[in-house]
């Protein structure tokens, strides 16, 4: 083997410690520049953040200052703010004390037969009503001219307008200023109530305002109008059913001194209080049921006479030949204009609504810690439209919409009508373009001018009614179903009240608001009639509705005796009522201890002309009317004794147990629907 080479000396891929020095001094002083460039940026922040501190703290200063500047201005535009709520406050709490006294008056006139309530006080509560409810309206001028006034410190974001809604269960109070008087905002929407208008560019173009005014009653309409009712029969007591007829038989000069003090026909002209009497002076005297025998027509206009019996049943054809006789002609006059409303057919329903344009008056200037405004003698004034200078001339006509309150039934489309107070009636001239949303629940249409309008409704759309039933349903409790033409009315009574327990509209229960709430039968016609469903027929409602009138006696003595054994006896409509004549009626019976619905197999067919009373053989289903008697039965005097025959010692006994207040009751609602001639 040749000889080994020896390996080179590795020096120059080795760093030499001169190298080493130097690297490590690079690294040093890139470290000390990071690490002053560090420091100073930290130094600069903390400047920035200073200085950012101090503006914010001189920016804050500032803005406390400014606060404290305008702070009693705030405080006082604040203030005077919270005052519209106050206002408010205080305008419902009037409303409420002042409302509260107008139904007792009208309660006291409703309900007080008439031998308790002499003329002069039925005069004065009639004059009481008329004064609280100018008093109210007063309020409600006050409270607009107060809202008005600081109009401009309630404007609305979007159109520089003042709008304002205030509610109440009786009253919705609407109104706009117009503020900016621009074309563009010319028509508004309250939305709280869904009422709305569009006003002509030349009022959209002056300082004025519009108010909605909607009290949810009516006391626009004639006072008589509002007295007309049904009124509360008393029922007899046990001493006076057993009395023989020829005790109660007046002498003929008592008769015509009585019918002087409380005459039964309203004349021409006549007061409201002359109205209230012919429509209720229902008010029953001593005479027995089985007592009356007289049979011509002169002598039931004299029985009539004295058992007070209102026009509203009385035998049209009598009621025509008692007018001749004694001068007068009732509401018998025809009405010869088509634009003038017929109260006797149409009446308002949803209350009225005083659609006004006012002039805007000056208003409230804030000066620091004042509010000042200017104060005009005029007080709320209306501005005229149409302008007197262009009476002549078209003018545009202003739209209105009103959202209809669900409080309301309207089976139709509403008759929009105005008031005029010259000829203290409703019209309907001036009123155009009119459209009923039902879905929606609004009507729009266009007036000529401002006007207090109402919806009108047929008064007796309802009637006559397809069906009723009255059945017991537990002790001194029963009930009474009314069919009528678009709702079922169901009307539970309970002691000496009644409560409306449903009202049903092509299968839906309606009306929540008064259902479920024990009141008495006036309240009960009150508040259906306000509701629209009007199932109590007036003093002219054969007028309006084929029905077949039935003799004043049979029909007054048969609503009696249900009465007083409606606690174990149930009643229902026959068909065969029609065919019995007007001297008769003709209803289904059956004894009833249950709380449950009667069947068909237990219905009985009874007649009753008010002196007598028999079963019959025929039923429901036979196929002609007859008189023939069930075989076994004989005639009766009452309904009461003729039942006796068939009942059981536990009907007997419910009914001579059954509380006086009950049978008045049932009394009170059978005479007011008038079941056995309306249906």
């Amino acid at each position: 083997m040749g000889p080994k080479k020896k390996k080179k000396s590795g020096g120059k891929s080795k760093v030499s410690k001169a190298e080493q020095l130097r690297l490590q001094k690079e690294e040093e002083e890139r470290r000390l520049k990071e690490e002053e460039e560090a420091q100073i940026q930290a130094q600069q922040e903390e400047a920035a953040r200073l200085e950012k501190e101090r503006i914010e703290q001189e920016l804050m200063k500032k803005l406390e200052a400014k606060d404290q500047e305008r702070r009693e201005s705030e405080l006082a535009e604040l203030h005077s703010l919270e005052q519209k709520f106050l206002s408010a406050q205080q305008w419902k709490r009037d409303y409420r004390a002042y409302a509260k006294l107008i139904e007792k008056l009208q309660f006291l006139l409703l309900d007080t037969p008439l031998n308790e309530i002499t003329e002069k006080e039925t005069v004065q509560y009639q004059e009481s009503i008329l004064e609280l409810q100018n008093l109210l309206h007063q309020k409600y001028n006050g409270a607009t001219d107060h809202l008005l006034k600081s109009g401009n410190m309630h404007e609305d974001a979007d159109s520089g307008n003042m709008q304002a809604v205030i509610k109440d269960k009786n009253v919705t109070l609407c109104i706009w200023a117009n503020l900016k008087k621009k074309v563009r905002f010319k028509n508004h929407v309250f939305y709280d109530a869904k009422h709305g208008f569009d006003l002509s560019k030349s009022l959209a173009v002056n300082s004025v305002a519009v108010r909605i005014l909607h009290t949810h009653y009516d006391h626009v309409s004639p006072l008589w109008l509002q007295c007309q009712s049904v009124p509360k029969l008393e029922v007899l007591d046990s001493q006076e059913l057993t009395q023989h007829s020829k005790n109660n038989v007046e002498e003929p000069e008592e008769e015509k001194k009585k019918a002087k003090e409380q005459p039964n026909m309203p004349a021409e002209g006549e007061t409201c209080s002359d109205r209230r009497k012919s429509a209720i002076s229902f008010k029953e005297n001593s005479d027995s049921p089985a007592g009356i025998n007289e049979t011509t027509e002169e002598e039931i206009r004299r029985k009539s006479e004295t058992l007070d019996i209102p026009s509203q049943v009385q035998d049209p054809l009598l009621w025509e030949e008692t007018n001749e006789k004694e001068g007068t002609n009732g509401k018998e006059e025809t009405i010869t204009d088509e634009n003038i409303v017929d109260l006797q057919q149409f009446v308002p329903v949803g209350g009225v609504y005083h659609i006004d344009v006012l002039r805007l008056p000056p208003q409230v200037k804030q000066i620091n810690d004042w509010s000042m405004v200017e104060l005009l003698d005029v007080g709320l004034e209306a501005y005229p439209y149409p302008p007197e200078e262009a009476e002549d001339a078209a003018q545009p006509l202003i739209k209105i919409t009103l959202g209809l309150s669900d409080s309301v039934m309207y089976f139709e489309d509403p008759v929009i009508a105005r008031w005029d107070p010259a000829g203290q009636q409703w019209r309907t001239d001036g009123i155009s373009n009119i459209t009923h949303e039902t879905q929606e629940r609004t009507v729009t249409f266009a007036m000529s001018a401002f006007y207090t309008v109402a919806l009108l409704q047929d008064a007796h759309l309802n009637m006559p009614y397809q069906a009723w039933e009255l059945r017991p349903t537990g002790v001194d409790e029963a009930i009474l179903v009314v069919a009528a033409v678009f709702a079922t009315i169901r009307i539970h009574i309970k002691g000496n009240q009644c409560m409306l327990s449903s009202v049903v509209v092509e299968k839906k229960n309606v009306l929540s608001h008064i259902t479920g709430k024990w009141i008495s039968p006036v309240d009960l016609r009150a508040l259906l009639k306000k509701a629209g469903v009007n199932i109590f027929p007036g003093e002219y409602s054969h007028k309006y509705v084929s029905v077949s009138q039935k003799a004043p006696l049979a029909e007054v003595r048969a609503y009696q005796q249900m009465a007083l054994v409606a606690s174990a006896f149930a009643f229902a409509w026959s068909k065969w009522n029609l065919e019995a004549g007007q001297e008769q009626v003709v209803f289904k019976v059956s004894e009833h201890l249950k709380a449950d619905s009667v069947s068909d197999n237990d219905w009985s067919l009874y007649l009753f002309n008010g002196q007598k009373a028999q079963k019959l053989k025929i039923t429901e289903t036979s196929e002609a009317f007859s008189e023939e008697l069930e075989e076994d039965s004989e005639f009766h005097s009452t309904l009461l004794h003729m039942l006796k025959d068939f009942a059981s010692q536990e009907a007997i006994d419910k009914v001579e147990t059954a509380n006086f207040l009950f049978i008045d009751v049932v009394y009170q609602l059978l005479l007011a629907t008038r079941v056995l001639t309306y249906s």
